[in-house]
């Protein structure tokens, strides 16, 4: 697996400037690179262009463009280009705008309670990573796609407004559970990112357990035991979220049939497919496809 080599997640210094204050990183590159990873800083993530598998927590999902997620300190996370990004590259063919911010960031410029609560409920929620919809989706994507062009005070007071329209917003979604404690340190996280990468890479086919423990170096019992330790749950569990979480985003292509989607999502039959789907979506296939399509029809 040589793509897999030298990729060590890792517990991520953002930099001394935002030790203190915003720092925004425009992304402009061929495909996201980044290995699993944690930080001490809160993250605002939106997609301008690019799709692929994102974990946050344990939460497993697909992401398109126009997503906005903000994760709170120390919440690991990963964002992967499908296979094709990789495969064939094109220049910018991935554009992100990353903000990052202490968790304290209002308290450096304010004592008074107000202010500082719905701020600390925000970076709470945060602590699970949330996704934002809707029209604080909207608004907030508006004001990062002038944010990287401000200078100065400006830029500052255009963050202060994307802090509000969060904080104010009830348009969003919880991702990683209640339950899930961030149990990986800088140390341990390495081997776990080979196993993420490999398997958001190579879901459609077979993945024994043999395989994969084995680019954990660890026996298949002890393997078990330490995916379980780190994400909560079964590794058939996990290769099923991912599998799930690729057929909703072709769901949304009309022109696909359910059929074909089951197949190139990784199952053999419609009735695993089926059955799967229901267990993490709460919905078969069909009705997510409606569902989608009313919401989009709302937007």
């Amino acid at each position: 697996m040589p793509y897999f080599q030298g990729m060590k997640a890792q517990f991520i210094e953002v930099g001394t400037p935002a030790a203190k204050t915003i720092h925004i990183k425009k992304i402009n590159t061929d495909y996201l690179q980044s290995p699993f990873h944690f930080h001490d800083l809160c993250e605002l993530v939106w997609i301008q262009e690019s799709h692929g598998k994102r974990i946050v927590g344990d939460h497993v999902d697909h992401f398109l463009p126009g997503d906005l997620v903000l994760m709170g300190p120390n919440l690991p996370h990963i964002w992967l280009n499908d296979a094709s990004f990789r495969d064939a590259p094109v220049k910018g063919n991935v554009k992100s705008i990353v903000v990052y911010f202490p968790a304290n960031f209002l308290q450096q410029l304010s004592e008074e309670e107000e202010i500082i609560a719905p701020v600390k409920r925000l970076i709470e929620r945060a602590e699970r990573g949330v996704r934002f919809t809707g029209d604080t989706q909207q608004q907030v994507i508006q004001l990062l796609a002038g944010i990287t062009r401000r200078k100065g005070l400006g830029k500052l007071l255009d963050f202060m407004r994307i802090l509000e329209l969060l904080t104010d917003s009830a348009e969003f979604e919880y991702l990683s559970s209640i339950q899930f404690e961030n149990s990986f340190q800088p140390k341990d996280t390495a081997r776990i990112n080979v196993v993420y990468q490999y398997l958001m890479n190579n879901f459609p086919g077979d993945t024994s357990l043999d395989d994969v423990a084995a680019l954990a170096n660890m026996t298949p019992p002890a393997f078990c035991r330490y995916f379980k330790k780190h994400t909560g749950k079964s590794l058939t569990r996990f290769i099923n979220e991912i599998r799930i979480g690729h057929a909703c985003k072709l769901l949304l292509d009309e022109d696909r049939s359910i059929g074909e989607i089951c197949y190139e999502s990784g199952y053999q039959n419609l009735t695993n497919f089926n059955k799967f789907f229901r267990e993490i979506k709460g919905e078969n296939p069909s009705q997510y496809r409606k569902s989608m399509r009313t919401s989009t029809h709302k937007a």
